[in-house]
Parts: C-alpha cells; sequence; structure tokens
C-alpha cells in the first residue's frame, strides 16, 4: 500500500509539470472552475518546501553576518519568551505530525498521502528548530527586529492558506486536522510577533545619545516601509521643523568614520603612484636645476623636456579608484536591489496580455481577472518596495561621498604649500567643496543606470520579439539611430560644462575680492567698474547655459519621442510586411507598455552620461588639488627642550629658501639664536623678514641646509589673524581656561581696558576677520593667543606696527622686552620700529633676503656698517614718535640735518631712550583707566552696542512654513508672464497630441475584431505619425521656450543681487559673513542657473501625464471616476505632509551650509597660524562637525522622498488594482483596445504621481534661492551714486575748504553720537594732522567726509557744496584715501591703479616713479601687466602699501585723507613717503590720522578729539603751549619737556 501511494504521488507530480490529457481534470478542478482549487501533492510538497528552502539558504550568510556583526545584549523579554515557546511548540506539532502518520503506517491503515506528509514533516523540523535557534541567537547578538525570519513566518503563512482552505473545504483527519490549525495558528502568532520589536540593547549608543536615529531601532517592516520617519513628518506638518528637532546622525554616516576610510585608500592609491614614478625621475636632479644659479628660468623647460622624452607616463594617482574602494562595497547592495527591480518590471506587461486576452474570451471563471488585477497590484507594490530600498543605499552612498569629499579638502588645505595655495584661489577650493562634491552626490543616485539602462533595453527588446517577431529590429535601428544623436549631445554639453564652471570659478573668485574689499571700492568709488567685470564673465556664463539649454531641448526631443518613434516604425512595419499580421489590443498594448518602460532607461541613459562627464570634470579637480604638494613637515626640526639643556633655541644653517615657484627668497642664511635671547630683525620692505620668520614655521620649501625649532612655538603674524569667535575663545585657541594666567595676559596685552567697552566684555563675538576690532585690538589679540599659549619660541613678525605709541611701549616692556612676561623664553621679533632695538640681546640686518649683519646693538654700532648709517639716520626720528607705525610723518630730522649734531645725538641716544622710557611708565599708569576701545573705521558696528544685543553676527534665519506665492509670482515675473503662460499651452497641447496618438492606435487595433484591417493599413500609420511627430515637436518648442524663459530669469535676478550689493551700505556687509553673501552668489545662482530650470521641466511634463492618465482612464472606464476623490484625498494628504516636512529640511540644510564655507575660508586665511600652534586637528574636528550638522538635515531629506515614494507609489499601485478591477467588471461592454488604453495608462501614472509630488517639492525647495536671492536684492542701499540736479562741477573742488557745521553722527540707528556737534573749517592748502585716544572719533571723522556714514545731525561742505545733495560717486571720487590696510585685487597692476583706464601709461609709471615702485615694477618680465594675485599676496605688505600710495598720486584730487598709512613700511622707506606727499600733495588739503605725533608736528594745524568731540584745535606750536591733552601726547612721546 506505501509503494501505491508513493507511486500515486509521483503520478500527481507529472501531472502538474508536464501537462497532458490525463491533467485535465485537475486543470478543471484548479482553474476551469467558480472554486478553484490546488492539487493536495502540489499542496503538500512544494507549498510545504519553499519556506524551509528560502531559510536554509539564507542561515549560513546571515549567521555569519551576526558573528561580525554584534550590536550587544538584548535582556529576554515577554515577548522574546513567547516567540521561543511558539518555536518549541511547532517543533513538537512537526513531531506529533510524524509520529502519527508512522503510527498511520504501522497499523497499515489506508492514509490519504503518507508520503508526501513525510516530505512535509521532514524540512518542517529541523526548520522550525533552526528558527527557533536563530531567535535566541539574534537576542544575544543585539538584532531588534529580524527581517530573516519575517521573511520566512511571512512565507509560512502565505504557504499554509491553500491547504488550510483545503481542509476546511474536505474535512480530512480529525488530528491531523487539528495539529495543522494548530500549526496555522503559531506560525500566524509568530509573524504578528516578529512585526515587533525588543528593546534596545544594553550599553548602545542609541540609550547615551538625546535624539539617535530611529532608523537603528525600527522594526523590519518599519524599516520596509519607511514608517519609522513618519514621526518626523507629523512634527514637520504640525510646526516647522528647527534644527534641534533632527535626529543624530548614524555613527556609520558621520565624518569620523566616513573620511579616514576615503583617506586610507587615497594614501594607498598615492603610495602606489610614488613607487611607480620612482622609476621615472628623481627628486635631487630637479631640485639641483631649481636652484642653478641664476639660470632659474630655463630649468622647468629642460625638465618637461626630460619628462616627454620617457617612453611613458608614471602612473598617477586616481582618486576614482579610491572612491570605488571605499564606497564601493554598501553602494553594490543597491546595485542588487536595481538588479531585482529591473526584473520584476517586466512582469507587469505579460500580466497586462493576460487581461486583454481575459477580456477577449468568453465564459471564462471571472476570479482569472480578480487574480490578474491583484497580481499586478502586488507585482506593482513589491516592485516599489525595492526600488525605493535601491534609491536609499544609493543617496546614502552620495552623502557619504559628500561627506569624504569636503573631510578630503578640507585637510588638505591645512598642508598644501603655498604655490599650491596660490595655485588654487579661496573662491575655487570653495566651490570644489560645494558644486563638484554636489556632483558627486548627484551622479551616485543614477550611477546605476549604467549597466541597469542596458539590461532593460535587452529585456525589452526580447519580449518585444515575442510579441512582434523581427519587426522589432526596425525599432531597434531608429533606437540606434538615435545613439550618436545623443552621444553628440553629450559631448558637446561635456565642453560647455567645462567652460562654465571655468566662468562660474572666475565670477566667485571675483565676487569674493570684491566683497573682501568692498571697502576700499566704495572709498575709490570704483563699484562701477568692478560690477561690469561681474557682468562680463556673467554675460559668458549665460551664453554658455543658453547654447546647453539649446541642446537640453534637443536631447529632451530625442527622449520623449523616441519611444514613440520606435513604436511607430516597428508597428508600420508590422502591418505592411505580412498581410496577415494583424495588430490587435493585445500586442499594440502590451508592446506599447514595453515601450514605455523603454523610455525610462532610453531617457536617463543620456542624462547619467552628461552627469558622468560633469562628475569627471569635477573628479579631474578634486584629483588635481588633492595631488599638490605639502608641506614637508620635516623641513624644521622640532625637538622638545625637555630633552636635556639645550642651549639654541632655534637655528637656521645655510639656508635656501623658495617661496612656491618663484626666484630664492632667502639665500644661505645662517642664524642662531641661544635659548631665551631676544633678536630683532631689522631690514627694508620685501627683504625677506616675514619669509625667515614663515621658514622657521616650516612655510616656506627648503632648498638646502636644515632648520631646527626647540620646543613649542607660538607665532604672531604681520596680519592679526582673528577668527569668528568669542574674544575669550580667540585668546585661549583650544586650551583650557585659568582665570588667573588669563588675567596676566590681557593686562600684558593691555586688552583690559578695552573689555570695559566691548558691549560683552570678553564673551564679545567677533566678526569675520575681526572686523568690529581694530587693527591695534587685533594685533593685540593675536599677541595674547601667543602669550596665553605658553610656548617656548616665540616668532613676532611686527606685530608693534599697528599699535600706538604707549600701548606698544607698554606692550614691548610688559611683554616682548628683557623685563616682560616672555623674558627668559627665545623670541625672534621683527621690526620697523628702532627705538627698542638697544634692549635686544641680537639684532639681524637683512638685505635682499641675506644677513647682512648681526651682532648687538653696541657690536653693530661699532662696525660702523650698514645698520649704523641707517640707525644714525632714523634713530632720533623712531625715538620720539614710537606709534601705531601708522600715521604718515614728516621727518624731522630737517631740524638735525648737520652732520655735527648728528654725533651729539647718536652718544645723547641712550639718556633720552632711558627717560622717555622711564616718562612713558608713569604716564601708561596714570592713564592706563582711560584706555577706550580703538574704532576701527572700517566697522559700522564698532559703535557700542545697546548691552542687550551681544552679538554682531546674526544667525542667518531660515524661512518657515510654505513658500509664499509672491516667490513663485517675482519668478514668473522674471521669466516673462506671457512666456509662462504660452510655456503651459504648449505643454498643454503636446499633451493633447500624445493622447490622441494612443486614442487612435486603440480605434486601430479594434480593426482587427471587424476584420478591416488591411482596407484603412495606410491611413491608420499615417494618422498615427503625424500626432506623434506633432508631439515631438511641440516637446521641442516648449522646451526651447523654457529655458529661453529660465536664462532670461536668471540673467535678472543676478543683475538686480549684484546691483543691490554693490549700492548696500558698508555697514551691512560689517555685520553679515562673506560666506553668507557668497552663498548667494554661488550656490542660490546655480540652483537658478541650472536645477530650477530642470524642476520646473520635469514638473510640468509630470504634470501633464498624470492629468491626461486621468483624462483616459475616466473616459474608457467612467466608473473608475468614483475613486478618485479618495485617492487624490490620500495623495493631497500624503503630500502636504511631505512637502511642509521637505520643505524645511532644505531650508535648515541651506542655512547649516554656509557655516562650513565660512569656516573653511577663515581655516585657510590662518593655516598658517593654525598650524604653527598645534591645532590643526582641532580644526578638523571643528569643520566635521560642521558638515555632520548640515548633513544631519540632509539624511531626513532623502528618508523623506524614500518615504513619500513608497505612499504615493501605492497609491499609483491603488489606480491599476481599480483600472484592471473595473475593466473585468465591464468586460461585456469594454472593447480589448479600450481595456489596453486603460490600465498601459495606468501603468505608466505610478511614476509620474511620484515624480509629481517630488517635483513640487523640489520646486519648492529650488524656488527657496529665488527667495533667498530675492531677500538680497532688496536690502536697504546707500544714497544714489550721481544726482543729476545737483552733479558739482567737474573741477570742483578747486579750492579744498572743508567745513563742518555742527556735525553729529552715528553708526546705526538706535545707537550713541559718535561724533557730536562738530563745528569747524579748514582752508584750502591746510594740512590737518588729527590726533585722540583710541575711540575718540578719528577714524569716523574721515568716513564721513566720504558719507559711508551719513549724517545724524548738521552738515558737511566741500567748497560751498553741501556734500549730503550731491551723489556718492560724484563726490567720492573727488576725494582720495590712503586706507589703513592696503587692498589689492586679482589682475594686472595696471588695473588695480586704473581700473577705468582714466591715465596713460605714461601717467601710471610716474605715479610708481614718486612711489617708489618703478624699479621693482620696471624689473619685472610683464611690467604694468604684473598680474597680483588674490589680495595681492605676491606682493609685501609694505609694497601693497606703495600702490596705494601710487593710486592716491594717479587720482590727485585736491583733497587727500590719509589714515595710519604707513603701517607695514621700514623707517627709510615711510621717509620717502613722506617726502613724496610733502612735495605732491603740496596744493592740498591734507588730514591725517596721526599716531606718530612727530610726523604732523610741522602741520597748518592740528585737530585733537575727544570722546566724539573737538578738545583742542590750534597749530601744534600753540597747542603745546596750552599744555592741554595734545601737550600730554607730545610729552608722551618725548616731543615735548
Amino acid at each position: 500500500l506505501p509503494l501505491d501511494c508513493f507511486c500515486r504521488d509521483n503520478v500527481c507530480k507529472l501531472k502538474l509539470c508536464f501537462p497532458s490529457p490525463v491533467s485535465l481534470q485537475v486543470a478543471n478542478e484548479t482553474l476551469h472552475t467558480d472554486r478553484p482549487n490546488l492539487p493536495e501533492c502540489f499542496q503538500l510538497s512544494v507549498l510545504s518546501w519553499l519556506p524551509s528552502i528560502y531559510l536554509w539558504a539564507v542561515s549560513p550568510v546571515y549567521l555569519f553576518y551576526l558573528k561580525r556583526n554584534n550590536k550587544g545584549y538584548i535582556m529576554m523579554s515577554i515577548m522574546n519568551r513567547f516567540k521561543t515557546v511558539f518555536g518549541l511548540l511547532l517543533w513538537i506539532v512537526c513531531w506529533a505530525d510524524l509520529f502519527y502518520t508512522f503510527h498511520e503506517l504501522r497499523l497499515s491503515l489506508f492514509p490519504p498521502i503518507p508520503f508526501p506528509s513525510l516530505l512535509v514533516i521532514s524540512p518542517s523540523l529541523p526548520s522550525q528548530l533552526l528558527a527557533t535557534f536563530l531567535i535566541q541567537f539574534e537576542r544575544l547578538r543585539g538584532v531588534q527586529s529580524s527581517g530573516v525570519l519575517f521573511i520566512f513566518w511571512f512565507l509560512s503563512v502565505l504557504c499554509a492558506i491553500v491547504p488550510f482552505r483545503s481542509k476546511i473545504l474536505q474535512a480530512s483527519s480529525q488530528l491531523r486536522f487539528t495539529t495543522f490549525y494548530f500549526y496555522f495558528g503559531m506560525v500566524v502568532c509568530e509573524l504578528i510577533l516578529c512585526c515587533f520589536n525588543e528593546k534596545p540593547p544594553l550599553f548602545s549608543n542609541v540609550v547615551t545619545d538625546p535624539n539617535p536615529c530611529p532608523e537603528s531601532t525600527a522594526g523590519f517592516l518599519s524599516k520596509l516601509t519607511f514608517w519609522w520617519f513618519t514621526s518626523l513628518a507629523i512634527k514637520g506638518y504640525k510646526m516647522p521643523l528647527q534644527a534641534k528637532d533632527l535626529w543624530s546622525l548614524n555613527h556609520r554616516d558621520t565624518s569620523k568614520v566616513m573620511v579616514p576610510k576615503l583617506l586610507k585608500e587615497w594614501e594607498k592609491e598615492q603610495a602606489k603612484s610614488l613607487s611607480s614614478q620612482a622609476a621615472y625621475s628623481k627628486p635631487p636632479q630637479l631640485t639641483t636645476n631649481h636652484t642653478a644659479g641664476g639660470g632659474g628660468e630655463s630649468s622647468p623647460e629642460e625638465v618637461e623636456v626630460l619628462l616627454s622624452n620617457q617612453k611613458s607616463a608614471p602612473r598617477q594617482p586616481s582618486f576614482l579608484r579610491a572612491l570605488i574602494k571605499a564606497f564601493g562595497p554598501y553602494f553594490l547592495i543597491g546595485s542588487a536591489y536595481k538588479l531585482l527591480q529591473d526584473i520584476i518590471t517586466f512582469v507587469n506587461p505579460q500580466l497586462l496580455r493576460l487581461l486583454i486576452a481575459f477580456t477577449k474570451q468568453k465564459g471564462v471563471p471571472d476570479w482569472w481577472g480578480y487574480a490578474l488585477a491583484i497580481a499586478m497590484f502586488f507585482t506593482a507594490l513589491l516592485q516599489t518596495l525595492i526600488l525605493h530600498h535601491q534609491f536609499q543605499y544609493c543617496f546614502v552612498t552620495g552623502m557619504n561621498v559628500r561627506t569624504a569629499v569636503i573631510g578630503a579638502i578640507y585637510r588638505k588645505s591645512l598642508v598644501i604649500t603655498n604655490a599650491a595655495k596660490r595655485s588654487s584661489t579661496v573662491g575655487e577650493i570653495v566651490n570644489l567643496m560645494s558644486v563638484d562634491a554636489q556632483r558627486f552626490m548627484d551622479l551616485t543616485t543614477f550611477l546605476n543606470m549604467l549597466w541597469s539602462a542596458p539590461l532593460q533595453i535587452m529585456l525589452a527588446l526580447y519580449f518585444l520579439w515575442q510579441n512582434l517577431g523581427p519587426s522589432v529590429l526596425a525599432g531597434v535601428a531608429v533606437m540606434i539611430m538615435l545613439i550618436p544623436f545623443n552621444a553628440v549631445i553629450a559631448m558637446k554639453t561635456r565642453a560647455y560644462q567645462v567652460e562654465q564652471m571655468q566662468y562660474k570659478d572666475a565670477r566667485i573668485k571675483l565676487m569674493n575680492e570684491i566683497l573682501n574689499g568692498i571697502k576700499v571700492l566704495k572709498l575709490y568709488a570704483w563699484e562701477n567698474s568692478f560690477k561690469e567685470k561681474v557682468l562680463a564673465i556673467r554675460q559668458k556664463e549665460l551664453s554658455v547655459l543658453r547654447k546647453t539649454a539649446y541642446l537640453g531641448a534637443l536631447s529632451t526631443m530625442a527622449w520623449t519621442s523616441a519611444p514613440f518613434l520606435v513604436a511607430l516604425t516597428t508597428f508600420a512595419v508590422y502591418v505592411t510586411v505580412d498581410e496577415n499580421n494583424v495588430l490587435d489590443a493585445e500586442k499594440a498594448f502590451v508592446s506599447l507598455s514595453l515601450f514605455n518602460i523603454l523610455r525610462f532607461p532610453l531617457n536617463m541613459l543620456p542624462q547619467v552620461i552628461s552627469s558622468m562627464v560633469q562628475a569627471s570634470v569635477s573628479l579631474k579637480r578634486v584629483q588635481s588639488f588633492l595631488s599638490h604638494d605639502e608641506l614637508d613637515p620635516d623641513s624644521v626640526d622640532r625637538k622638545s627642550s625637555a630633552t636635556g639643556k639645550v642651549k639654541r633655541s632655534s637655528k637656521v644653517r645655510t639656508c635656501t629658501m623658495l617661496l612656491s615657484s618663484y626666484s630664492p627668497v632667502s639665500v644661505g642664511i645662517n642664524v642662531m639664536v641661544p635659548q631665551g635671547s631676544l633678536l630683532a630683525v631689522v631690514g627694508h620692505v620685501g627683504c625677506g623678514k616675514s619669509s625667515l620668520i614663515s621658514a622657521l614655521l616650516g612655510e616656506m620649501e627648503k632648498v638646502e641646509g636644515d632648520v631646527s625649532i626647540r620646543g613649542s612655538v607660538a607665532y604672531v603674524p604681520q596680519q592679526a589673524w582673528i577668527q569668528n569667535a568669542t574674544l575669550r575663545d580667540n585668546i585661549l585657541f583650544g586650551r583650557p581656561y585659568n582665570e588667573q594666567k588669563y588675567r596676566c595676559v590681557l593686562d600684558a596685552c593691555a586688552l583690559t581696558p578695552d573689555l570695559q567697552v566691548l558691549p560683552g566684555g570678553d564673551m564679545t563675538e567677533i566678526g569675520e576677520k575681526g572686523i568690529n576690532l581694530s587693527g591695534g585690538q587685533r594685533q593685540r589679540v593675536s599677541l595674547a593667543r601667543a602669550l596665553y599659549s605658553d610656548a617656548e619660541v616665540y616668532l613676532l613678525d611686527d606685530p608693534l606696527s599697528a599699535v600706538d605709541a604707549h600701548v606698544s611701549k607698554h606692550i614691548f616692556d610688559n611683554l616682548i622686552g628683557p623685563e616682560g612676561v616672555l623674558k627668559g623664553k627665545t623670541r625672534i621679533l621683527v621690526t620697523h620700529g628702532i627705538s627698542f632695538l638697544p634692549q635686544v640681546d641680537n639684532i639681524m640686518v637683512m638685505v635682499d633676503g641675506r644677513v647682512s649683519e648681526m651682532g648687538s646693538y653696541q657690536e653693530l654700532l661699532k662696525q660702523n656698517g650698514a645698520f649704523a648709517e641707517f640707525l644714525r639716520n632714523y634713530s632720533l626720528d623712531d625715538i620720539v614718535e614710537e606709534d601705531e607705525a601708522t600715521g604718515t610723518h614728516f621727518s624731522l630730522l630737517s631740524s638735525y640735518n648737520s652732520a655735527k649734531k648728528m654725533v651729539e645725538l647718536v652718544s645723547w641716544l641712550c639718556v633720552i631712550l632711558f627717560f622717555s622710557m622711564l616718562l612713558q611708565r608713569i604716564y601708561s599708569k596714570m592713564r592706563n583707566c582711560s584706555l577706550t576701545i580703538q574704532r576701527r573705521h572700517s566697522e559700522t558696528q564698532e559703535k557700542k552696542k545697546p548691552p542687550e544685543v551681544e552679538k554682531l553676527i546674526q544667525a542667518e534665519t531660515a524661512e518657515t512654513g510654505r513658500v509664499k506665492t509672491k516667490v513663485y509670482l517675482e519668478y514668473a515675473k522674471a521669466v516673462g508672464p506671457l512666456l509662462s503662460v504660452l510655456i503651459c499651452f504648449l505643454y498643454g497641447c503636446q499633451s493633447a497630441a500624445s493622447i490622441g496618438a494612443n486614442v487612435w492606435l486603440s480605434q486601430w487595433t479594434n480593426d482587427a475584431s471587424s476584420n478591416q484591417t488591411q482596407e484603412n493599413v495606410h491611413m491608420r500609420v499615417g494618422v498615427y505619425a503625424a500626432l506623434g511627430i506633432a508631439q515631438g515637436i511641440l516637446v521641442m518648442i516648449s522646451s526651447f521656450t523654457l529655458a529661453m524663459g529660465n536664462i532670461g530669469a536668471a540673467r535678472k535676478l543676478h543683475f538686480n543681487l549684484l546691483e543691490n550689493k554693490v549700492h548696500t551700505p558698508q555697514s551691512f556687509f560689517d555685520t553679515t559673513p562673506i560666506g553668507r553673501i557668497i552663498n548667494r552668489f554661488s550656490k542660490d545662482i546655480y540652483v537658478i542657473d541650472e536645477a530650477l530650470p530642470a524642476t520646473v521641466l520635469m514638473f510640468l511634463g509630470t504634470f501633464f501625464v498624470s492629468l491626461s492618465t486621468m483624462i483616459v482612464i475616466v473616459s474608457s472606464t467612467p466608473i473608475f471616476a468614483v475613486v478618485i476623490a479618495p485617492l487624490a484625498f490620500v495623495y493631497i494628504f500624503v503630500q502636504r505632509f511631505y512637502v511642509a516636512t521637505s520643505r524645511q529640511l532644505k531650508r535648515l540644510e541651506s542655512v547649516s551650509r554656509s557655516p562650513i564655507y565660512s569656516h573653511f575660508s577663515e581655516t585657510i586665511t590662518g593655516s598658517s597660524v593654525i598650524r604653527a600652534y598645534g591645532r590643526h586637528n582641532a580644526f578638523v574636528l571643528m569643520s566635521d562637525m560642521k558638515v555632520d550638522e548640515n548633513q544631519k538635515s540632509y539624511f531626513p531629506g532623502i528618508v523623506s522622498n524614500r518615504w513619500l515614494g513608497v505612499r504615493i507609489e501605492f497609491i499609483g499601485n491603488c489606480i491599476v488594482l481599480f483600472a484592471a478591477l473595473f475593466a473585468v467588471t465591464g468586460k461585456e461592454n469594454l472593447n480589448p483596445g479600450l481595456v489596453g488604453l486603460s490600465v498601459s495608462y495606468a501603468l505608466q501614472v505610478t511614476m509620474s504621481l511620484n515624480w509629481m509630488v517630488r517635483m513640487t517639492s523640489d520646486l519648492e525647495n529650488n524656488i527657496v534661492a529665488v527667495e533667498r536671492v530675492k531677500e538680497y536684492s532688496e536690502t536697504k542701499t546707500e544714497a544714489p551714486w550721481e544726482v543729476e540736479d545737483k552733479k558739482p562741477s567737474s573741477e570742483w573742488p578747486m579750492q579744498g575748504n572743508v567745513e563742518f557745521n555742527d556735525y553729529s553722527v552715528r553708526y546705526r540707528e538706535g545707537l550713541d553720537l559718535v561724533l557730536k556737534n562738530i563745528t569747524l573749517k579748514v582752508k584750502g592748502g591746510e594740512k590737518i594732522g588729527i590726533v585722540g585716544r583710541t575711540g575718540a572719533g578719528k577714524s569716523s571723522m574721515t568716513l564721513c567726509l566720504f558719507r559711508l556714514l551719513e549724517a545724524a545731525a548738521g552738515e558737511i561742505t566741500i567748497d560751498d557744496v553741501k556734500i549730503a545733495e550731491i551723489g556718492l560717486h560724484d563726490l567720492r571720487s573727488k576725494l582720495t584715501i590712503i586706507p589703513q590696510e592696503p587692498v589689492l585685487f586679482s589682475g594686472t597692476l595696471r588695473m588695480n591703479l586704473d581700473p577705468f583706464e582714466k591715465y596713460t601709461d605714461e601717467d601710471v609709471w610716474k605715479a610708481l616713479e614718486h612711489s617708489h615702485l618703478q624699479k621693482f615694477v620696471s624689473n619685472q618680465p610683464a611690467k604694468l601687466e604684473l598680474e597680483c594675485s588674490e589680495g595681492g599676496e605676491n606682493l609685501s605688505v609694505g609694497q601693497r602699501q606703495l600702490v596705494c600710495l601710487a593710486r592716491a598720486l594717479l587720482r590727485k584730487t585736491r583733497i587727500l585723507i590719509l589714515d595710519e598709512a604707513t603701517a607695514a613700511i621700514d623707517l627709510e622707506t615711510d621717509d620717502l613717503i613722506q617726502s613724496t606727499i610733502r612735495t605732491q600733495f603740496e596744493d592740498c588739503t591734507v588730514f591725517t590720522i596721526a599716531h606718530r605725533l612727530n610726523t604732523i608736528m610741522d602741520y597748518t594745524r592740528v585737530l585733537v578729539l575727544d570722546k566724539g568731540q573737538i578738545a583742542e584745535f590750534d597749530s601744534p606750536t600753540n597747542l603745546l603751549s596750552q599744555r592741554g591733552i595734545f601737550y600730554g601726547m607730545a610729552k608722551d612721546a618725548g616731543l615735548a619737556q
């Protein structure tokens, strides 16, 4: 009997597998009945084995994964106990079933099917045991929710449903019936329990994190449907999200993990490259070429020739390879999902074919149709879930790539050489961070399409071949013809892309400089010239954009028309080749749905290729930046002084230094500085003093010799570098706070009085570049930072040049000098002031990069060399004027120019010095309490603010709530109202043509049923072609029109932004970080130029596709209209949730992006300081934190798209379900053509609906850029540049009379007055010195003349013209200022002197001659066309100051204002400048803000300001005799007895 049973079972299997006449009965039972049922043997074999096969197949991999990933240990919970108990009970049930079967066999009863029963039990037994083991093992490894077991239980339930139904229908053995019920019930319970989460494992970071990302603790189902995001979506819908609402970043996505991962691979690449290069070139040969005497110029060419002779170039390090190795494995998981999704995509067209066949057949059971409809729904649902998980993996990879690339660029920028820094400006590197890193991110999203698109095309063609036979080849031919067309477009686009990036870089670089030097532009009235330069670059950029847009329109037409053209040619060939070929609904609409599948890969492929093209450009840029030379960390030998007693603290032995690729700046230097000594370095401008300091810091390229420094280093640069942080943070610079030490440092640096005036004391926030501190305060903060660092070696690069005389004396005595806090430390002081030289241990005199003399003060005097000569000329001068080394001075030497007196003076030198120091100390103690803040004139908010306002730079605000309709209208207005209407109309027409073509096709297929196929074939093909071609042409026209409108809008918006920014008052720039303004010009304009047009195009496209789908389905099955309302409600509901959250996330992401770039540009400018103090790692950490903060708002943004996609596509899948169900219910009244039309449209609506919401959101997100640009285009502007009816004559001012009449001014509304009721008259040609303590209002007074500050009361008249009534440019172009800080712009030297090209070359050379630059410029090969780098970095500070003097000489106006204009100049050059000013500006009215009193002792009158009021105003002689404030200052400076 068992044998008989076994045979019977095998026959049953055969019947199932090989349909034959024998199996007809089974088929009738299964298919052709209204109560279908599966054969029992199938139920007991296939259905029972399926879950077990799955579990045993997955287990090895899963167990290996669990072994590798231990998240901690989860305590045994009640739920876990239940799971385990149920598992064991199931195992017992299986045993019971098995024993019962044996019992039946032993009794020799005739069981229903005993042998298959063994088959059932045998897999279930071990499987249940394995499942129970996994439940416990997962708990021990910290798994909160198991996907593997969920799928196992789900399959078990699914496979048990059919047997369960069968057992109910045919009641069988009582015990087996009971055990199966019991089995089924417990499997369902296991499935339900599996949907819930366990508690987090013990000691996991989820417990410690205040706001952890719920993804890590989410259950399998929650992860599958992205349900874990819902809480944030609800929160975002209720109220606008804020930064504090965002989850922490997953640990694996942080910079801490990602950046080292990429750098590790990149270092491996570089190591491989170096090993391969070793065979090709030997660095020592190159360096000898470099320094070969004077023949330096020819060496690079020789090297080039040598290299070009090599057979094959050495292997370059590949950044791409590093990226692939670092991020490839994670990305591959996404690729696996993509493969699965591609295969599932082709199931629905096959189901559609069956559905159309079903509607044709009469008398078939209805459940067939319903089963097909439900199968279509579930296929689409599965496809949705897989697709979005693929996207999630790709987007997270993209995010990780961006994090890693930004981190790598930041780390690199801290260690690149000076030469490399010159080749990449700040603007360019910021672009690498913002645009190029973004491009990598965009590409990873669709990178899978590279292999997926060809796969989808091949599968589609295979199914089409099955459907239509060889006619498909005609369609393939059309596709192949379109490939070169798309390729040409892609290549062209690539070329334009590169060109556009260059223009963009140039524009951002120029904007960066304009914003950095905006004050100078305003003072010189040069805004127009620079505005025109920006607009010229912008014009080129837009013309490239226009060409790209034309190509884009062509490519849009190609991909819209491609599927149609393929369909047209295929159908036309199919019906004309053979008369027997009939195009029926089944063939036409299955083919059409396959062509629609084809559309996605066909249109994505060119996009991915162009995206790859852009990314390849970015890749090269990033790779070349990361391949730049780095500073050699071993160029300076640093040994701690702790290792025994070291006598020499710093030495430089026969060392030749290069500043990038220029000629050597320091040659053959030999210096040895004993520990604890003070060395002064003196010399002319540009002789290599600062370069020596740079060499000691390891900032220069060392050609030969060695440099060693023992112990830690503190560095004070010539131009103080201040962070955008509190004053205290700037001083502590990352070191722990020690109250006593801190107070001592403040006193030594004379900062204590300043704190009383700053609104928040030492917790006052300092603006970018220290803009709310004066030059002197910045320098003292820089000194305080050095002192607090408590280093062993102090490198001081001219720190006393920017402070007042008494402060300078205070700092030298209390800090640097032999009695200062730093005594016993090694100090190297670069200085131009010589009154301190007698007190230093050694003096080193530098000339042209070499040491000319070295020794103590007395030794050098005895040697009677260049230094002694220099000293004799300038010593007296300097004693009397120790200062903030910036006032202009007329030498007092005229009174002492006889040689006899010289000898006396030198002998009296020490006596005078001693007395002046004594007086100084007494004076500084008396005056200490009266020291107030010295305001830097350029910054409007230095005015004391109300105490409650402590933040100078307000946090960037993020708009909240919906984007106002006004913003859309503003954009539509920029595009053009008529054009906007026309674009919508064209899109409508294009959709109408598309519907027309498909309806026509539906009619054509109905010919098959009425046998009229041959009669109308030509007419059918002709009309179909005409409608399709019309659609293609309309697409092209609408794309063209849209592109033109967008470019017009981009031009207007950028122009308005630029126009507003050059008209914005100075105060705006003082309170707004440059990074924030640059962000508007780079990222936001990029969005308006490139992202917004693409979004608008996609939005209009998807909107009209979705609309036409609804029209088609409703017209074919009107009952569908009933479902539209609820579906639309759910759709809008989900959309509102999504858009509210997504928009705010995008805004938060925008706001958190600026600090990354602000901090980055700040870091680049202060990189040498950061390196000197060894703060490299701290700054890297700070940057990483800012990037992570930014990604914290980006990550939920990605997930919100997935969350939306799953829900919206579910609605789309419901549309498919209802379209199919209504087609089944209305089967009797519908023809196959309409069913095909309706369902094929429904199948493609899912994607459109999804994209439509996405585009609605993207449109809102991208229109934010318009909102942000608009915000900065509407800031308050200053007075007009020209007032036509009040224009002064071209000769004005003739005399140069200046009159202040009861004049008062304040920095901003609501602040105190800085100048109060000033009344004075100055006659033309008078020389006025302006003096006063810090904060007396000296600088404010000069700013008033230029109207950088507008009057609060009173007026200023110049030659009887009220300056408040005339245009700003008319005023400013008639005044000249030599500002405190020399600002140069990148461009030629000539452009820097004369941007409007008003003067001849002869005039320019004359100005250079008078400013003592002629020799320097004529020695340059390019002469006047000498390229100045960004900020004039390739000139020394002194040379830059001389260029500013040359500007003043060129303008030669009647009124000259000098603002501490000789800060960074040695005494000799200063003397030359003074004589130049005296001779060249003899007839002019001169206002000098003086700190060196001796420079103004021969002036006509001196104005003494005190607390914003005139304290004294008379000739210097009279003022001295009055013994007032001026007398006190003169006495202090040793100019009066």
